[in-house]
């Protein structure tokens, strides 16, 4: 796990103090523009490829899907498995970690619902609810 992404330097008069922030902490580790969405995905699928992963996001170039995993494998969240075949063959799936943002990600999804239904919206995305 890369421990930077979890240290935020703020100074104190004139030097600096190192703060660890709960929240800062997790927005490190899931902020990024489509790691939500990952996680997400990989919630209700146990395992997915690459090109699965693309069309259930396919907002998102193929770039920056994959700058998206390193980063979530970076920090423990994900496993990438790769299979020794032609042409390569890698899947994606939660680590014990990983599965353990589930409570998380659904306070996201019921307060941005509660957002969406408070300004007359509907929820129109591929995000289902999360079952068990």
């Amino acid at each position: 796990m890369n421990n930077n992404l979890f240290i935020a330097v703020e100074p104190n008069q004139n030097n600096h103090t190192i703060t660890h922030c709960p929240v800062e902490t997790t927005i490190n580790m899931i902020g990024g523009k489509y790691k939500s969405l990952i996680l997400w995905k990989l919630m209700t699928a146990t395992t997915l490829r690459f090109s699965q992963l693309h069309r259930e996001i396919p907002c998102a170039t193929p770039k920056m899907l994959t700058q998206q995993l390193r980063e979530l494998e970076a920090n423990g969240l994900i496993s990438r498995k790769v299979f020794p075949v032609v042409p390569p063959k890698v899947e994606y799936s939660l680590t014990d970690f990983g599965r353990s943002i589930k409570p998380v990600l659904e306070a996201m999804y019921k307060w941005g619902s509660h957002s969406l239904k408070k300004q007359g919206l509907k929820v129109n995305c591929s995000m289902d609810a999360i079952t068990d």
